[in-house]
C-alpha cells in the first residue's frame, strides 16, 4: 500500500521591512545623507515620518509597511490600477520624497525604470482604495485592514494611466 501525503499549501508572506532594507545596496546617490545615521532604511523612513507627521512609532510603521505593500503591488502589477487612501499615501510620499531611496526601489524592483507619481487634483471617490486593499491581500500581502478601511472610498487622486505611474 502506498500512501501519498499532500504538501500543505504554502502561504506567501512578504515582509515590507525586509523588502525596503534590501534596497540599501542599490542606493548610489547622496549615500552620506542616507546612511550617515547608521540606521536601516526602514528605521530611516519611520524616523522621517515621525519627524514630519504627528503620529507614534507604531502608526508610522503601519503606514510605511502598507505604503511599501502598495508600491510593490503597483510595480509588480503595472497593468492593474491601484490607489491608496490619505493615510497610507503619507507613507508612499515619504518613499518618493527620499529620492535616493526611491531611485533604489526603482533600480531593484522596477528594472531600473523610474516609477512616476503624477496625481490629479481631485480625489477619487469610487472605492478604488478598498479594491486596492483587496487586491494586495490577494497577492499575499498582510494588509492592515484598518488603514485601508479608514479612508474607504476616499482615495488618493492617482493617475489611472498605468503602467507609467501609480
Amino acid at each position: 500500500m502506498t500512501v501519498t501525503l499532500e504538501q500543505p499549501a504554502r502561504t506567501l508572506t512578504r515582509d515590507p521591512k525586509e523588502l525596503l532594507d534590501a534596497v540599501a545596496p542599490h542606493i548610489t546617490e547622496l549615500t552620506v545623507n542616507v546612511f550617515d545615521s547608521g540606521m536601516s532604511l526602514w528605521d530611516r523612513e519611520v524616523s522621517l515620518l515621525l519627524r514630519d507627521h504627528t503620529m507614534v512609532r507604531d502608526m508610522a510603521e503601519r503606514v510605511l509597511g502598507n505604503a511599501v505593500m502598495y508600491v510593490m503591488g503597483s510595480i509588480e502589477n503595472p497593468d492593474v490600477h491601484l490607489g491608496v487612501g490619505k493615510l497610507v499615501d503619507i507613507g508612499v510620499h515619504q518613499l518618493i520624497l527620499d529620492t535616493p531611496v526611491w531611485w533604489g526601489i526603482c533600480r531593484l524592483y522596477n528594472g531600473g525604470r523610474f516609477k512616476h507619481h503624477a496625481p490629479f487634483i481631485e480625489r477619487r471617490r469610487d472605492g478604488l482604495c478598498l479594491r486596492t486593499g483587496d487586491f494586495l491581500r490577494s497577492q499575499g500581502w498582510a494588509i492592515d485592514e484598518e488603514l485601508w478601511a479608514i479612508d474607504g472610498t476616499d482615495c488618493s487622486p492617482c493617475d489611472d494611466k498605468v503602467p507609467d505611474s501609480h
